[in-house]
This record gives structure tokens, C-alpha cells and sequence, in this order.
């Protein structure tokens, strides 16, 4: 029995259904294989075990405040983090001993960070499906990360030294969690003491397309393999449907799971002004008094996958798991990056030519209605989706990932 043990974030969801796809895509190539996951918040668990792993709940679990701080750090908005020596030295204790029990021969993470302790401590190769904004590569070769907003002179240089700046900070200054390091040399690792030393793995698999990494080069850990996003096993309600044939154009508002309820209740608010109707799976950032215009419909998680050919035109936050859904159902959209990996994420594809970057704190905006009028209108942009959808077609990042993944187990 050959066990390769999946430690996503369990209450990220991009990253959770990503490492579900890459798991699927391995029980595929070798059915023989055993694939448990495991993971400490439960968020989106049901997802794991719906697609038919088993999942082991473990402790001790992050508090509410914890996570947004975790997630912060991730994200690159804060350099501080919740982690103590006493909660990252039991999960690398109960991370090891999952892999030692299940004689797991691999690990596949994403921004778990004790799993980059517990895997080379137990001595198995770690892969992580990663996308290429933040990574290390990205980040020290990129002249412009997107920091500073704007697209005159005077931003784009203000954005240069933005990006030097976040480079030097990322990559060369002392920044990871103390603790990260003491429990690191405890268990016989070498100390991470950068951020990006954090969440580079043994394999770092790529998850875009090779047009997103023109004038780079990849380091010899670094693989592109292309997209991988979320194809959830759940139906569409009868409400899309519905709305799709009403003569009335048709969005798409998807947040996914790092933005918040003041974001979600603006750009509601502006496309209810529209003469357009609204499937809004943003329930988690409501409360049961918001007021929203009637011609938005607010769901739960929808198969996002599935709406190709039915919405018009979309409004998302930017993470890479929605820009690649979009992408790859020729949805054009509008992105509302709140942080620098869906900033950059956005931007690719504006220069692709298929969306529209405005500032999350635009939303609401003349120029936020704008873009979205836009999206819905302009033949070059909806062109150009089509183009995308095109050449998404023959991509599949979870296939490619578990063929190199079982090549080197």
C-alpha cells in the first residue's frame, strides 16, 4: 500500500478544492494508491469527504482571530503571525506521527506551514501545488508586483519601489515566525527564517499557464503544470437557470473565502443599480438585516464550473481558483484584488485582454459600474475570453501534477 497524505488549510477553500482535484486526479492515474487528508478546521471538509477521501480531524485548531491573522500573513498584508512554539510543535507532532502511521511515502501541502517542518522532518518529499504570484521565483524577478495602484508614471515607479521593497522583506529579511524556527532545529530541520522560505516545498507545482510566466525562469524545484480549480459535485440551483433565460443579462458575484461582508454589501448594492440580475454565492458574509436590491440573489458555494454559457459576465475577488474558473468558462469579469497575489492574478488577465482590474475599494464607484457595463458590452474583451476559454481547454494543472507527483513517489 503506497499512502501520499494531503495536508491542506482546511478552512481555505481555493486551496482545499485544489488539492481535492489533485487528489482525484492521482486516484485516477493509480487507483491502488491511498489518499487520506487531514487537517485541523472543518470548514470545508465536507468537500474532502463528498469527493470520497477520508479525512482525519486533528488539533489543536486555530481561533477565529487567529485565522484572519494567519491568513493576513499569508497574504502578505502583515509580517506577524498567531503561532507559538506550543501550537506549531503539537501539529508537527501529530503531522509526523500521520505520516509515520500511514508509512505515507509523500505529502502534498499548500500554506500549512508546520507541514514544511513534519515532511522533511519524517525525510518524504513535499510537493505543493502553488500559484506563481508569491512565489519565489515571482517575487524576485517581477518588476512590478501591483502594490501601488494606478497606471501613470508616477504609480508605475512608486510600484518599483514598492516592489523592492516587498522583495527584500519577502525574501532576504528575517521575518518568519520565531517559532516556525525553534521547533524546526527541535526536530532536526534546518530553521526557515524567511517568509518565502515558509511556503517553498521540496516540488513546487505551478498552477498557471505558461503565457502568465513569459520573461521568468523557473528554478529547477519550480514546474509549471497549469490551472487547477474547484469542479464541486453539487448541482446548480433552479434560480441560475432561470435567470439565465430571462432576457436580462446575467452576473456572477463570487468572493470565495479572504474577502469580507463590507466588500460583499457594496458591490451588491452598485450592481443592483443595473439592469441586470445577480447569482451572488456570498451568504457567508451576510447577516439575515442586510438589505440588498432585489434583483440580487445570494446563494450558498455554487459549481462555479458549471456556468459557462448561462452567466454573462462576472465580478470576483481575484483569488486564482475563481480568475481560472472564469477563464476557463469564457466568463469575462471584472477583479477586485485584495491583497498582492489576487492583484496580480487580475492583472494577467487584464493583459490577456478578458477583465477589468478596479480596487476593492472602488466597489460601488462610478468607475466600479463602469467596468462592469463594460465587461457585459465590449466585443474586444468578450473576444478575448473566448480566446482564453480556448486555450484552457487543453490545460488540466491537477493531471500533469499527479503524474510528477506519482513519477517521484
Amino acid at each position: 500500500m503506497v499512502t501520499v497524505l494531503f495536508c491542506p488549510v482546511t478552512f481555505n477553500l481555493a486551496e482545499t478544492t485544489r488539492m481535492i482535484q489533485v487528489a482525484r486526479a492521482l486516484r485516477e492515474l493509480d487507483p491502488s494508491l491511498t489518499l487520506p487528508f487531514m487537517g485541523y478546521e472543518d470548514d470545508y471538509v465536507g468537500l474532502i469527504r463528498d469527493a470520497g477521501f477520508d479525512y482525519v480531524s486533528c488539533a489543536p485548531v486555530f481561533s477565529e482571530r487567529d485565522r484572519a491573522q494567519l491568513i493576513a500573513f499569508d497574504q502578505g498584508k502583515s509580517f506577524r503571525s498567531p503561532l507559538t512554539v506550543e501550537l506549531v510543535g503539537a501539529r508537527v507532532e501529530v503531522e509526523r506521527k500521520l505520516i509515520h502511521e500511514h508509512s505515507a511515502v509523500a505529502v502534498v501541502t499548500g500554506s500549512n506551514l508546520t507541514s514544511y517542518v513534519s515532511a522533511r522532518a519524517e525525510g518524504v518529499p513535499l510537493f505543493y501545488p502553488v500559484p506563481f504570484a508569491l512565489s519565489r521565483p515571482q517575487v524576485t524577478q517581477a518588476r512590478h508586483l501591483y502594490l501601488v495602484g494606478g497606471s501613470g508614471r508616477v504609480a508605475r515607479a512608486a510600484d518599483r519601489v514598492a516592489t523592492s521593497a516587498f522583495r527584500w522583506i519577502y525574501t532576504r529579511a528575517p521575518l518568519a515566525p520565531r517559532a516556525i524556527g525553534k521547533v524546526a532545529r527541535a526536530n532536526g530541520v534546518n530553521p526557515l527564517r524567511t517568509v518565502v522560505s515558509l511556503i517553498t516545498a521540496d516540488v513546487n507545482l505551478v498552477t498557471d499557464m505558461l503565457w502568465d510566466l513569459e520573461g521568468f525562469d523557473l528554478p529547477s524545484d519550480f514546474t509549471q503544470v497549469g490551472p487547477i480549480f474547484a469542479n464541486l459535485d453539487v448541482e446548480l440551483p433552479e434560480i441560475v437557470t432561470e435567470l439565465a433565460a430571462a432576457p436580462e443579462p446575467l452576473i456572477y458575484l463570487g468572493l470565495g473565502s479572504s474577502a469580507n461582508r463590507a466588500l460583499a454589501l457594496a458591490a451588491a448594492r452598485a450592481l443592483g443599480t443595473l439592469p441586470v440580475n445577480v447569482i451572488a454565492p456570498i451568504r457567508h458574509y451576510l447577516r439575515s438585516d442586510d438589505d440588498l436590491p432585489p434583483n440580487i440573489h445570494v446563494t450558498d458555494l455554487l459549481p462555479a464550473h458549471r456556468l459557462g454559457g448561462l452567466v454573462d459576465a462576472a465580478v470576483i475577488h481575484g483569488g486564482q481558483g475563481t480568475v481560472q474558473t472564469a477563464s476557463a468558462t469564457g466568463i469575462p469579469f471584472v477583479g477586485m484584488g485584495l491583497q498582492p497575489e489576487q492583484k496580480w492574478n487580475v492583472r494577467m488577465a487584464e493583459r490577456r485582454g478578458h477583465a477589468i482590474a478596479v480596487a476593492p475599494k472602488r466597489a460601488g464607484s462610478p468607475e466600479f459600474v463602469a467596468a462592469v457595463t463594460r465587461v457585459l458590452s465590449d466585443p474586444g474583451i468578450r473576444a478575448a475570453a473566448s480566446e482564453v476559454q480556448h486555450a484552457y481547454a487543453d490545460a488540466d494543472g491537477a493531471a500533469a501534477s499527479a503524474r510528477i507527483i506519482h513519477s517521484r513517489l
